[in-house]
């Protein structure tokens, strides 16, 4: 990907006359703020020659990489104030070099070496990360490589009897789910970040996707896992349930490459669904919608899909329906409900989840708001660097809290954010739903100012304290980065905190696995 933009270049687009309106209407008149170029010339990378043949004797010298483009496409990820800071033209969190193993061996030997030299690892994926995960600490150490997984990319193992998979870190979720689907499977996790994000970044970020109602989260469908460690190797994961002591794979899902390097993951799978059908229904208050949402998962009666938006972005919907997904023509506030399986199962599960969401008041709109938001649910980022370009500052944060607790917390982000940015627009959305709580996940727009990178800082700073006070999590699963750190480590505590850094310093004494990362 480019790295001042998501995603491929083809698929990006203007903003359509529409949202061009809007956005005019919110912000004024819009601007035109095309990224800067790059420097000619990226820092001049720190390893010298002896330490670059070291690694090119490991994975091969065509593999070992440092020209500047290479090195441009592995700085930083695609939160906003990483392509902010890309476009214009800062790189000085570019690698001294890029390293792509071919296999386990070859990563552990190359995290072997690196904690031998002091060679700070970042393990990269997709490079989706929104918190400052590929950023690491350079201080005290000798340089920094990317550690590239893209030759990474095989189907290790089918078992069809327990409907497992094995698949190495490095495939893109489309890819998994093109080998997946040769056997008649599919893992069927579908995050905004799919097409680009890989099966390592989804076990070392705790990935929810967009089925999660149905299918869970991505650490629940780990059922075992092999990984690298400067101290040497671990393999988890002998049954699909175990009473002997703590469940290790948990240390290793949400860890964001600061342990080892995840190089497979196996994973729970399932048949490619006979049928899939979404639609919509229109709920008169978010209020409302909440009530229905925490009715369906108590009641055990979830969806695959289940999403529910307040009523401003129902209201952005309505305007620009392209942009995000329509809502029949009507207020209030849209739901999306999706189903998957066999005919005779969906029909089941649509008329029982239809019987409680009419009785509660809801009213049904039919597949044509459910078709409009499959087809531009992984779209949204592309519409960020459209209104980047038109100097409106945009950028995402999440959470997730007890059912409780819900408005509290909406309530507290919502006001922080209009007392630190000028007539933002914020808008919500719940897209994973639990027995005892729920995610929000806001999306926030305001008129960039001089310094957009501290405008957003200051508002994501107060957005944050306002989630900690009231007692929700600092990320549901965006994971914690450098972005995220004090936070985390307020709501782990200080035992929490030393327990984590006990941890670290077991398995990678030299500390070269992503400083400054996740440990606080």
């Amino acid at each position: 990907m480019d790295p001042e933009r998501w995603g491929d270049p083809a698929a990006a687009a203007p903003l359509t006359p529409t949202a061009r309106e809007l956005v005019e209407l919110a912000f004024g008149p819009a601007a035109t703020t095309e990224p800067a170029p790059g420097p000619e010339q990226l820092p001049a990378t720190r390893l010298d020659d002896a330490v670059l043949d070291g690694l090119r004797a490991v994975v091969g010298r065509e593999h070992v990489l440092t020209d500047d483009e290479v090195r441009r496409r592995r700085t930083r990820g695609k939160s906003t104030p990483d392509l902010l800071r890309n476009r214009s033209g800062d790189f000085a969190d570019a690698p001294d070099a890029v390293v792509r193993p071919g296999d386990h061996a070859e990563v552990a030997a190359v995290v072997a070496y690196a904690a031998e030299h002091r060679i700070a690892v970042v393990p990269f994926g997709g490079g989706t990360c929104v918190t400052g995960g590929l950023a690491a600490r350079r201080d005290g150490f000798a340089g920094l490589v990317s550690l590239d997984l893209v030759r990474m990319k095989r189907l290790l193992d089918v078992d069809p009897v327990s409907m497992t998979a094995t698949l190495e870190p490095g495939l893109r979720g489309p890819e998994a789910e093109a080998l997946l689907a040769e056997h008649g499977l599919t893992l069927g996790h579908f995050p905004q970040s799919f097409e680009f994000a890989t099966i390592g970044g989804f076990a070392a970020t705790r990935s929810s996707g967009q089925a999660s109602a149905g299918n869970g989260r991505f650490d629940a469908m780990v059922v075992g896992l092999t990984a690298a460690t400067p101290s040497g190797d671990l393999r988890l994961g002998t049954a699909p349930a175990s009473a002997a002591g703590p469940d290790l794979r948990q240390l290793l899902l949400g860890s964001e490459g600061t342990l080892g390097v995840i190089t497979a993951v196996t994973v729970r799978v399932r048949p490619v669904p006979e049928t899939t059908v979404h639609e919509g229904w229109r709920w008169p208050s978010f209020t409302a919608g909440v009530t229905a949402l925490r009715t369906l998962a108590q009641a055990g009666l979830l969806p695959t899909v289940l999403r529910l938006s307040d009523e401003n972005e129902t209201a952005v919907n309505l305007a620009d329906p392209d942009a995000i997904g329509g809502s029949g023509g009507q207020g209030g506030c849209l739901m999306i409900t999706g189903y998957e399986g066999t005919p005779t199962a969906v029909t089941a599960r649509r008329d029982a989840v239809t019987a409680v969401l009419s009785g509660l008041g809801g009213t049904g709109l039919g597949e044509q708001p459910g078709v409009a938001w499959e087809r531009g649910r992984f779209g949204a980022p592309y519409l960020r660097d459209a209104l980047l370009d038109a100097g409106v500052l945009v950028e995402t944060l999440e959470t997730a809290t007890f059912w409780s607790r819900l408005d509290a917390v909406y309530d507290g982000v919502r006001a922080a954010l209009d007392a630190t940015l000028d007539g933002p627009m914020v808008l919500c959305h719940v897209s994973h739903v639990y027995e005892t709580g729920a995610s929000l996940y806001l999306t926030v727009a305001a008129k960039q100012g001089d310094d957009p990178v501290a405008q957003w800082q200051v508002a994501k700073t107060a957005a944050s304290d306002a989630i900690v006070a009231a007692g929700a999590t600092i990320t549901h699963h965006h994971a914690v980065g450098t972005d995220h750190l004090p936070w985390y480590a307020e709501e782990i505590g200080p035992v929490g905190v030393q327990l984590l850094r006990a941890v670290k310093r077991s398995v990678d004494p030299v500390g070269v696995m992503n400083p400054g990362v996740l440990v606080p």
